[in-house]
């Protein structure tokens, strides 16, 4: 059964619950697994494919809003929350849930580093954004490392 992208969230943990990257328009989780082609002389003309290495990429775009001022949403995180992460070269566990309306939903976990980042501020009526990536680091797994 097909279901709405909307209903997916990226989530950040923050030492005791995760956050959600606010307000998101889209995310994704991209993965890809290297493969070595040889060729040998035992067997001429035939390929032989290898598994190498595994990774992934999140990437992410929202619009901007405030989640680290007293004034701001600091049970979100956002562009200015990411920023601070990224500077400091932090680590970030992270999650998925793949349905925030069904408890049952699978949901994905890993680490990753914030390697792009990226705040848009037009002029006139248009709504600030931001863009992010995050490189995986290690496995994805669908157990939660905080439990």
């Amino acid at each position: 059964m097909s279901q709405l992208g909307e209903v997916s969230i990226l989530y950040v943990w923050d030492t005791a619950a995760y956050k959600p990257i606010a307000c998101l328009t889209s995310n994704g989780l991209s993965s890809s697994l290297a493969v070595t082609e040889s060729t040998t002389k035992c067997n001429p003309g035939v390929v032989t494919q290898t598994p190498g290495k595994f990774s992934y990429t999140i990437p992410a775009e929202g619009e901007y809003i405030d989640t680290t001022s007293g004034a701001g949403d600091t049970a979100k995180a956002s562009h200015d929350y990411l920023l601070t992460k990224q500077m400091a070269k932090t680590l970030l566990t992270w999650k998925i849930d793949t349905n925030v309306n069904n408890v049952d939903s699978i949901k994905y976990y890993g680490t990753a580093y914030i390697t792009d980042l990226e705040a848009t501020f037009p002029s006139g009526d248009e709504v600030a954004t931001f863009s992010t990536t995050l490189a995986g680091n290690g496995a994805i797994t669908q157990v939660d490392p905080n439990d």
